[in-house]
């Protein structure tokens, strides 16, 4: 399958840091340090995002505050850290660093987590009241991808997206949202449009939203002293948000 999306690379790890403070925990569920932010009522229509970070992992402060986000909005929020504490954040400024050769065996040990803290969180949080609706970005993507190929997901989002390739999006049952930059060297205007183009064969209903003026990075990451950045990283998050309320309300 040809690759829509590439490895992360060192402009991944450009950031401008945001401030506020997080209202999450963190617990362990599956052995995996998970920040959990929301309402956990059982007896409420629950529902649950599943956030599957990029590559400074779910404790970074700017992932924390947009989970926080969603959860003053009537989400709980669970987010693993794949990273087990060791995301790229630590490596900002360390010479001779090489996103990609961290990135591989993160990779390959986040495959190898995901599968039984997804059960794991099934177990403890699932009722006849539950619906799940899942986001990742960059790193994160293809976690998402796994879980719109299945039943048990509402719908799914992504941003700026990395490790993504055709069977991703041939495979995608569920509603899915793409939330893009204009100038994006992980997943390029030409692969997103053959991404959207998968997702019409498969009449797979879906939503493309490009801002202009950003790069891979802006919904996360992006310079909130900047009004264009700070605009689309702020419409970015509301998106995703109205296309979960789409489809679990």
């Amino acid at each position: 399958m040809a690759t829509l999306a590439t490895a992360p690379s060192n402009c991944c790890i450009k950031t401008v840091e945001h401030t506020g403070t997080a209202r999450g925990t963190i617990e362990k569920i599956a052995g995996i340090d998970t920040y959990i932010v929301g309402t956990a009522d059982p007896q409420d229509s629950r529902k649950i995002i599943l956030f599957f970070a990029d590559v400074y992992g779910p404790i970074f402060l700017n992932s924390q505050l947009i989970m926080d986000y969603w959860a003053s909005n009537g989400y709980l929020v669970l987010a693993p850290d794949y990273f087990e504490g060791d995301a790229a954040g630590k490596y900002v400024g360390t010479p001779g660093f090489i996103m990609r050769d961290w990135a591989k065996p993160k990779m390959e040990k986040a495959v190898l987590m995901i599968p039984p803290w997804l059960k794991a969180v099934r177990e403890q949080y699932d009722s006849t009241n539950t619906k799940w609706v899942t986001v990742g970005y960059c790193f994160g993507a293809p976690f998402v991808m796994d879980c719109v190929a299945s039943d048990w997901i509402s719908a799914g989002a992504l941003a700026h997206p990395a490790y993504l390739d055709e069977g991703h999006f041939r495979r995608a049952k569920k509603p899915l949202l793409l939330s893009c930059a204009e100038i994006d060297h992980t997943f390029p205007a030409m692969n997103r449009r053959r991404a959207v183009d998968i997702l019409v064969e498969n009449k797979t209903k879906y939503h493309v939203q490009v801002f202009s003026g950003v790069t891979h990075g802006f919904a996360l990451r992006g310079n909130v002293n900047d009004p264009i950045a700070r605009w689309a990283k702020e419409k970015s998050a509301e998106g995703i948000l109205s296309w979960f309320d789409l489809f679990i309300n």
